[in-house]
């Protein structure tokens, strides 16, 4: 491996409460009252929330859409 050659990042196994809103389709306000009930599991690094993935999909295949 050519030394410049930059390895993959991960992939990702948190969404931001961005993020979640984005995939939902609803303004962020509606994303952290989610968060709030906690519909999901999360992890909080100092002021930040990380929405475990694996939960979220998990919450939103258990919906009846």
């Amino acid at each position: 491996m050519d030394s410049k050659e930059k390895k993959p990042l991960p992939e990702p196994r948190t969404y931001t409460v961005e993020q979640i809103a984005a995939i939902l389709n609803i303004g962020r306000t509606t994303a952290y009252q989610l968060v709030k009930e906690e519909q999901f599991r999360i992890v909080r690094i100092g002021n930040a929330i990380r929405v475990s993935k694996k939960s979220f999909d998990e919450w939103l295949e258990s919906l009846e859409l």
